[in-house]
């Protein structure tokens, strides 16, 4: 099974975006769509302080009619945020994802965050993953 680190090498695109707590909702939200992602890291001085997922918005902002021009992305944050560490596993990613009820997991390395996983960055893998081990198993079976 490969470590996060190494699922984090061949994501095409390495750069983490991230907003700081005094963005607003609306251009957190815009950069979300503009980059097609679900979750943006907060940082604060280059420390993570938070989480703000589309997830936050729809129930934060659109069920409490609150205005996405207005509230700045600290008023509506993850700030309790679940880390993984790059030399842990895809099962591990996938064991915190499922307990905590979580769509996205940051990578931190001392201190510092180095990338995001999203629930579809494992489940490609584990698939990837599972069909290379169906090939392996095949070819045993017929002697190759």
């Amino acid at each position: 099974m490969k470590t996060v680190a190494q699922l984090l090498a061949q994501k095409p695109d390495k750069h983490v975006h991230t907003v700081s707590p005094e963005t607003t909702v609306l251009e957190a939200v815009s950069l979300m769509s503009e980059k097609n992602v679900g979750a943006l890291p907060v940082l604060r001085n280059n420390e993570l302080v938070g989480i703000v997922s589309e997830r936050d918005y729809a129930r934060k902002i659109v069920l409490k009619g609150r205005s996405s021009f207005a509230t700045s992305v600290c008023a509506i944050m993850t700030e309790a945020v679940v880390i993984i560490l790059p030399v842990q596993t895809i099962r591990d990613c996938m064991a915190l994802m499922t307990e905590h009820r979580l769509r996205h997991l940051p990578v931190m390395h001392n201190g510092q965050l180095v990338g995001l996983l999203s629930i579809g960055d494992l489940i490609k893998e584990t698939i990837a993953e599972q069909a290379a081990l169906i090939h392996q198993l095949e070819c045993y079976i017929r002697g190759e």
